[in-house]
C-alpha cells in the first residue's frame, strides 16, 4: 500500500499489485504558491520528521537552522506575539531543564524570549511559516489541513 492511500488497501491495492499506480495510491502533494520557511535545529527527530512529511507532499521550502543563523529578538517577539511565548518555549528539553532554578523561576515572556534568543534550543521545533501564518510543533494532520487549506 502507497502512502497516501484513500481506500480500502486490501482490496484496492491487491487489484493494482501493490503498485502505486491508481491515482488515489499516490502520494498527496500541494502545489505550492505560498512561501514556505521550517524553522529548527537540523538534527532534531521532530524537525526530520516535519522535513520528511514536506518532502513527501511535494512542499517546497527553506529550512532555517536556528543553530548555524540563530533568530532575532524582533522576528521572536512577533511569533510571541502572533502565537503566545508558552506555545513557542520549550520546557521539555534538556537546554531548559538544565538551566539553574533560579533561570526557571518566574519565568515571563520578557526572560523567556531572552533565553530563547541567547540559546536558540530552547524554542519549540519546527516552526513552520505559511507566508505568516505560523505552525509550532508537527504534527501530520495539522500541515495537511494547513496546505490543503492554503492551496484552495
Amino acid at each position: 500500500m502507497a502512502a497516501g492511500c484513500r481506500h480500502d488497501p486490501k482490496e484496492s491495492c491487491r487489484r493494482s499489485g501493490g503498485r502505486a499506480d491508481r491515482e488515489c495510491c499516490r502520494p498527496q502533494t500541494f502545489p505550492m504558491k505560498q512561501t514556505v520557511t521550517i524553522y529548527g535545529i537540523k538534527n532534531c527527530d521532530t524537525m526530520k520528521k516535519a522535513r520528511a512529511w514536506l518532502d513527501q507532499h511535494g512542499v517546497a521550502y527553506a529550512f532555517h537552522d536556528y543553530k548555524a543563523a540563530g533568530i532575532d529578538r524582533a522576528r521572536l517577539e512577533g511569533r510571541a506575539h502572533a502565537v503566545g511565548w508558552e506555545a513557542l518555549h520549550n520546557r521539555a528539553g534538556t537546554t531548559f531543564r538544565g538551566l539553574p532554578d533560579k533561570d526557571k523561576d518566574a519565568l515571563g515572556e520578557k526572560k523567556a524570549i531572552a533565553l530563547m534568543v541567547a540559546q536558540p534550543s530552547m524554542i519549540k521545533r519546527p516552526v513552520l511559516d505559511i507566508d505568516g501564518k505560523l505552525l509550532v510543533g508537527f504534527k501530520p494532520d495539522q500541515y495537511a489541513m494547513a496546505f490543503a487549506t492554503s492551496r484552495r
